[in-house]
């Protein structure tokens, strides 16, 4: 007879109650709410400062970095810590970190969790929740956009754990300008003579960006450049290029609507839609609210500036400005821990990771008012690809794989994730990635779209081999290198953007010829 295996029932309680530090002591909750510009991280910043000891959870490693340098600069020793490396001060007593590497073992004085309006992101929002719930903090500093707060109170109340709301206003006004750019009719003629000093183009994809890049240079404007495929170091560099004045304009896609502080003056969509991984979709409000609210950084500038290309596009962005971005999430998205995992298994006597997933997301009773178990769909697709090729793995050494920091969909980053996956499997060392000899070349042969692709694609081999390091040191071994490499890379990188010619058109202008 086949045995019929019932679901089975995480109790309720048992996500908040395994943060046990945090449920020793008695948090309060700062929450520092309000648009961009209107300096919510600022004042969450003060008081880690001025904390015996405390920890910053940023959503981005480069504002993990930047933190860090921060805290350094004031006269706090800071640590550095996230997936992919550990820069640890002697005697410190604060870290800067990537929201995932959150410590819940440690009791601090202050915590800042920055950005809390990514708890609703469909593959990292846990981590939010994670911190929110389990962060050891006697204060804890939440800032961000007002659109989750009505869950995370409810939370905060189910915990009987005590809070105050500060709601901040934009220090400079945003003004939505009465004409677009290029009037009724998108017009590369019409632009060139809209640019001005300190204009920021969103772009929202890599080519585009590139395209426009090379565009405004050859137009005689000085040039920075900033999209997701860049490492932290290389938009680091660039962002200073903006910031010191070497650049007047810069494009970039909308990795810079978190928390990047330029001096912008005016924001100008490039377009109104994004590609999702699924398929193309208008700018939602709170995306627009946060790349538009970039423009007139206090301090710099007295107002604000938004624009679009087309006086069609005016319509959607400007009611995106006006509607209010507050999202309907009744519930906290929580993850699977590996404990979880190791019971479901016993459970259905298997070692296939990718089964384990599968029942924890669709089999696994969870009733609970509060949370919710989050999507998998990412990692279960990582835990296909460890189950078949290194079917004999340990549970825990193919739970890490299968959290690895890598888009699966990108065959080229697969296919690296696969190679360090059978080293690991195979317990056979693996150097570094191997850099090509025109990396440290300057002659202009090489930098070419197919080269600058291929450095960033390295650069992205490099960033998991890093985390991987930490994970098996004794499979990944040249961990200790891995920052001169990056900074080779770094460098490439940044003289590739400033020579690079782009693709000719952009999605935009490859669509109106098609139309037309």
């Amino acid at each position: 007879m086949p045995i019929t295996i019932k679901p089975a029932t995480i109790q309720p309680n048992d996500f908040a109650h395994s943060f046990s530090k945090a449920r020793a002591i008695k948090r309060h909750h700062h929450f520092y709410l309000g648009p961009t510009n209107s300096g919510k991280t600022y004042h969450a910043l003060n008081s880690l400062m001025a904390a015996k000891s405390g920890a910053y959870l940023a959503p981005l490693r480069l504002l993990a970095m930047e933190v860090r340098d921060k805290l350094m600069a004031a006269g706090v020793p800071c640590n550095l810590i996230t997936g992919e490396e550990r820069v640890i001060v002697a005697g410190a007593q604060h870290t800067a970190s990537t929201i995932e590497m959150m410590n819940p073992s440690k009791q601090i004085d202050v915590a800042i969790i920055d950005e809390i309006q990514m708890l609703q992101d469909a593959d990292r929002g846990s981590a939010w929740t994670a911190a929110l719930v389990g962060v050891p903090a006697r204060q804890v500093f939440v800032c961000g956009a007002n659109s989750v707060t009505a869950a995370c109170l409810q939370v905060l109340e189910h915990l009987n754990e005590t809070y105050e709301i500060t709601q901040l206003q934009r220090m400079t006004p945003l003004i939505f300008e009465e004409t677009s750019l290029c009037g009724k009719h998108y017009s590369k003629p019409k632009l060139k003579n809209q640019l001005q000093k300190g204009d920021a183009f969103i772009a929202f994809s890599r080519k585009d960006v590139l395209t426009l890049s090379a565009r405004f240079r050859q137009w005689g404007y000085s040039v920075a450049s900033i999209y997701g495929a860049l490492s932290p170091e290389v938009r680091r560099h660039e962002s200073e290029r903006f910031s010191s004045g070497q650049a007047s304009v810069l494009v970039a896609t909308d990795a810079i609507g978190m928390g990047l502080n330029l001096p912008i003056r005016r924001i100008v969509f490039s377009a109104i839609h994004k590609f999702d991984g699924m398929a193309a979709r208008p700018l939602n409000a709170t995306e627009v609210r946060q790349i538009a609210g970039r423009a007139g950084r206090f301090g710099i500038y007295d107002t604000g500036f938004v624009n679009v290309l087309e006086d069609d596009e005016r319509i959607h962005i400007e009611h995106m400005l006006a509607t209010d971005d507050t999202v309907d999430l009744k519930r906290l998205p929580i993850a699977a821990k590996f404990g979880e995992i190791v019971a479901i298994s016993h459970r259905l006597h298997t070692n296939k990771l990718s089964e384990c997933l599968d029942y924890f997301a669709h089999r696994l009773r969870f009733e609970h008012s509060l949370f919710e178990l989050s999507n998998v769909d990412a990692q279960h697709s990582q835990a296909l690809l460890v189950d078949e090729f290194a079917p004999n793995m340990a549970l825990q050494d193919k739970f890490i794989f299968a959290c690895a920091p890598i888009s699966i969909n990108v065959n080229i980053e697969k296919d690296y994730f696969l190679m360090c996956l059978q080293s690991s499997y195979l317990l056979a060392p693996r150097a570094l990635p191997s850099t090509p000899v025109w990396l440290n070349s300057i002659d202009s042969k090489h930098i070419t779209p197919k080269h600058l692709e291929a450095a960033e694609i390295l650069s992205q081999n490099l960033s998991l081999y890093a985390w991987l390091s930490y994970k098996f040191p004794q499979t990944f071994v040249d961990g200790d290198k891995v920052s001169n490499l990056r900074q080779v890379i770094s460098r490439y990188i940044t003289r590739a953007l400033l020579a690079q010619a782009g693709y000719g058109q952009t999605a935009r202008e490859i669509d109106l010829n098609y139309k037309n």
